[in-house]
């Protein structure tokens, strides 16, 4: 019975870590331990006694939605299907603000965003991808945060899948219209 353990790693974004969940496989399938407060703590990660809020979203092939910065911790990962996960460094006050990290997202890979980090992501799977994301704050509509626009030149992310930009199957009104990072006046 392959087990793999639970793994954390920093990346170039100060508050921004890729973890591998534990993974216990045998004839049956799989079960991962999608977040275990123990073992966050034990790595130092934030390590919220409780979520407030889960939420998962089903998107289709090519699908984007971000980039949203609130002002919460979230951990992020895919229930279904795979995505190529981009962070940005949204603090101004930050040493790497304005620094993208992407990460693949497949089943059993998951991101801790801290809060001011702005977190996207493009649907890559056949099918509906489900993104779940875990809050330790609820969500409100006038809660503190900033947005980017996926499609600042100057962040030059790489998404893998080109979609037309106004189709809104595939992309919102809302994320279509958001500003480039230049554009940020104040600290979240």
């Amino acid at each position: 019975m392959p087990i793999i353990p639970f793994s954390a790693e920093t990346t170039s974004i100060e508050g921004l870590f890729i973890v591998e969940m534990k993974q216990i496989t045998d004839d049956r399938g799989t079960v991962r331990e999608f977040y275990r407060q123990s073992d966050f703590a034990a790595a130092g990660l934030p390590a919220p006694q409780a979520w407030l809020q889960m939420n998962v979203t089903a998107s289709s092939k090519g699908a984007i939605r971000g980039l949203h910065g609130e002002a919460m911790t979230k951990f992020v990962s895919v229930a279904a299907g795979s995505a190529f996960g981009v962070y940005l460094d949204a603090r101004p006050a930050s040493g790497t603000f304005g620094e993208v990290v992407t990460v693949e997202l497949e089943l059993g890979t998951g991101v801790v965003v801290s809060p001011g980090i702005c977190n996207g992501f493009q649907a890559t799977g056949e099918g509906i991808t489900q993104y779940a994301y875990c809050f330790d704050h609820e969500w409100e509509p006038v809660m503190d945060g900033v947005a980017v626009n996926a499609f600042d030149p100057d962040l030059a992310i790489a998404w893998p899948i080109a979609i037309p930009r106004d189709d809104r199957s595939l992309l919102s009104e809302k994320d279509a219209n958001l500003p480039p990072l230049r554009f940020l006046a104040s600290p979240v």
